[in-house]
């Protein structure tokens, strides 16, 4: 079978990866891919001129290829319908429907959904005044706040306030994500430890993953702006096996059951972004897609094929399949632009130098994101410009491993920026 992957990321890179080791697999193409995607896998080819949002060029290349199977797997283009777009020209794909994928690409139709359904969440209110949720703000006693753009806007919408006065700048903020922001939300602040778990889902049927944990914060300490994630980990000692029968039972159940009834039934990737609480798990987000970067960490340590896999999926037998994961920690450390997640402008087109020394190196893993090659030389592209995923028998080796990679990395000019921290929560527990 042919398989082409929409997305230019790291998770897109994971997930060719992944469908490349099929025996099924013929060919993999990436619409457009990066530098790094079709670097040293002779089963994978970019198609760089076919972006994301070209659906009549996309749909060409499934032509010219004779692509079997499209997953659709970034979320602007979920959002966009592409899944029902590329169905009703007869070309199969995989990912949640539009009206499906509103869990993510709405934010305050998901947390009424959640609502509805009697899912765990945080309090919340909705506005599109401004003036208003100044005033509301100000009604509150003293206290941590989120602000949230009801849109899609990068994984950068969601702005955290520690007092009322950062509240009322994050409330005029909103405008900067254009309409993605011109509705958003007022959340309380939960108290816990945040992770990342995955369902498989056909519709009915679903079967979680390992559990991971995003780093969001630029800074060490999970300190400064958010950003799209800059390092991962799983699985997370955080989530127990306890706890994942508690998502599994009060979250991902009903909200399957939920969509059922709202006739959006969920087949794809749910992503819930939980946090761990005094009163049980609650729900901070749901996405409908394979979280970047981790995907980076958990689609590498799945055994089954993929391709199977998915199609399981796609015809509702997810049921007579059993996902089997290896037993490795995987670690990555995004690789950034200097001056990421603001202005990282002048690195655009600076040289990267160690890349290939650091590929070499056994237990080691690079996934390309901003990106690009001019024959064997790589060059910034990005604010994320590639994943560094070192893997282990424990957290101390996996965290040594990616670490002493990503050291012999560099960007010209001094301009690489990295955490130097990914994984401390997991090292805390390690140490206990």
């Amino acid at each position: 079978m042919n398989i082409l992957v929409i997305g230019q990321n790291g998770r897109e890179h994971a997930l060719a990866v992944a469908y490349a080791k099929s025996k099924k697999v013929s060919k993999v193409i990436m619409t457009p891919g990066n530098g790094l995607t079709d670097f040293q896998n002779i089963k994978i080819k970019n198609y760089p001129k076919a972006g994301m949002t070209d659906f009549k060029g996309i749909v060409k290349v499934c032509k010219k290829e004779k692509i079997d199977l499209v997953d659709v797997a970034q979320d602007d283009v979920i959002a966009a319908g592409y899944v029902d777009r590329l169905e009703e020209l007869g070309i199969a794909a995989f990912g949640p429907t539009k009206l499906a994928s509103q869990l993510e690409w709405d934010k305050e139709w998901a947390r009424n959904f959640m609502l509805k359904y009697n899912l765990p969440i945080p309090r919340f209110q909705v506005f599109n005044n401004q003036k208003k949720a100044i005033s509301y703000i100000n009604s509150l006693p003293e206290q941590v706040l989120f602000v949230k753009a009801s849109g899609l806007a990068l994984g950068k919408g969601v702005i955290r306030a520690e007092n009322k006065k950062e509240a009322i700048e994050a409330v005029k903020a909103m405008k900067n994500f254009g309409g993605s922001g011109e509705t958003f939300l007022i959340e309380e602040a939960l108290v816990g430890e945040e992770f990342s778990l995955f369902a498989i889902c056909d519709g009915e049927n679903f079967q979680v993953t390992k559990a991971a944990q995003d780093h969001k914060r630029i800074y060490d300490g999970d300190k400064g702006p958010n950003t799209g994630g800059v390092g991962s980990i799983a699985p997370t000692g955080a989530v127990s096996s306890a706890i994942i029968r508690e998502i599994e039972s009060k979250i991902i159940k009903p909200t399957l059951l939920g969509m059922k009834n709202e006739g959006r039934v969920y087949k794809g990737i749910l992503y819930l972004g939980g946090i761990i609480t005094s009163n049980g798990v609650k729900v901070i987000e749901f996405n409908c897609r394979w979280g970047d970067p981790e995907a980076e960490v958990i689609v590498p340590s799945i055994q089954t094929d993929y391709l199977s896999l998915v199609d399981s999926v796609r015809v509702g037998r997810l049921s007579k399949s059993k996902i089997q994961f290896d037993e490795k920690i995987r670690l990555s450390v995004a690789g950034c632009s200097k001056g990421y997640p603001q202005n990282y402008s002048s690195v655009i087109d600076k040289e990267i130098f160690g890349l290939t020394d650091a590929m070499k190196l056994p237990d080691i893993t690079i996934f390309g994101a901003g990106i690009k090659r001019s024959g064997k030389r790589f060059f910034a592209n990005g604010g994320r410009v590639f994943h560094v995923v070192g893997e282990g028998k424990n957290v101390i080796e996996t965290m040594e491993n990616a670490y002493k990679a990503i050291s012999m990395i560099t960007i010209e000019g001094n301009n690489l920026y990295y955490r130097t921290d990914i994984g401390w929560r997991d090292l805390g527990r390690l140490k206990k």
